[in-house]
């Protein structure tokens, strides 16, 4: 299937680029390019899309602000040139975050990205996409059975860095792995699956593995270059964790 998208970026010159992405990747269709989010929140209603190109610093109505008015079937991959907006994209649970200036590179993985979503929303209605023995507080729950594109694909629980929740669909980042799994099952029905004693949840978006933490930095936790949250409701249950710990 083509992916309907649109466009919405204040700067000519990005929007352009970006127009000229679309045309040369044969599974995007153009539906709309906007020089504003307000000329969007016009527009799009009309030609409702599956995947939006976000800039997320414009004026009268900032990129962030947009994401919260547009369908919830519409996904969203930020583009900006301030990194510092990474967070805040993964609280309105974008799909990607691309920083300009974007390469094709990049844009084409986004895309494989989005790809990857809509397959695994298409398939939803299959069995559950997750699988762990009866009682996973265990010592036999060494592992997990995930859904992913379109086979089942065994995850030692050993391996999970860290899981990051996206709407109804999860990214599992497993150790020496430069891509996450992802797998169309909410963040919520895979902690309840997860040994406690082993995971941890620490923002409404991501569940750490408690033996991966290695270092805390800010109140956020590190992973290599990804820093992961830690929301104020979840401190006190990590900081008891650490002081477990503590010589």
């Amino acid at each position: 299937m083509n992916i309907r998208c649109a466009l919405v970026d204040d700067e000519p010159l990005a929007l352009s680029l970006l127009e000229s992405y679309v045309r040369k990747t044969p599974s995007l269709e153009l539906c709309g390019s906007y020089p504003s989010a307000v000329q969007a929140l016009h527009g799009l209603p009309e030609h409702p899309v599956d995947l939006l190109f976000l800039d997320i610093q414009m004026p009268e109505l900032s990129g962030l602000e947009y994401s919260r008015m547009v369908p919830e079937s519409t996904r969203i991959v930020f583009t900006t040139a301030f990194s510092q907006y990474a967070l805040d994209g993964y609280r309105v649970h974008a799909l990607d975050y691309l920083l300009k200036p974007i390469s094709y590179a990049d844009f084409l993985e986004a895309v494989n990205r989005a790809r990857q979503w809509f397959d695994l929303q298409q398939r939803a209605e299959q069995p559950p996409a997750i699988s762990l023995p009866s009682n996973p507080g265990t010592a036999d729950s060494d592992f997990i059975y995930v859904k992913s594109d379109y086979k089942l694909v065994q995850i030692p629980l050993d391996k999970i860095r860290y899981i990051e929740g996206l709407k109804d669909y999860v990214k599992i980042h497993l150790e020496d792995e430069s891509r996450p799994v992802l797998s169309l099952v909410s963040l919520r029905a895979l902690e309840e699956r997860l040994p406690a004693s082993r995971f941890l949840r620490v923002h409404r978006s991501f569940i750490v593995q408690k033996s991966k933490i290695s270092v805390i930095d800010k109140g956020r936790i590190v992973f290599g270059k990804e820093y992961i949250p830690v929301s104020d409701s979840y401190k006190q249950e990590l900081q008891n964790y650490v002081n477990e710990h503590i010589i």
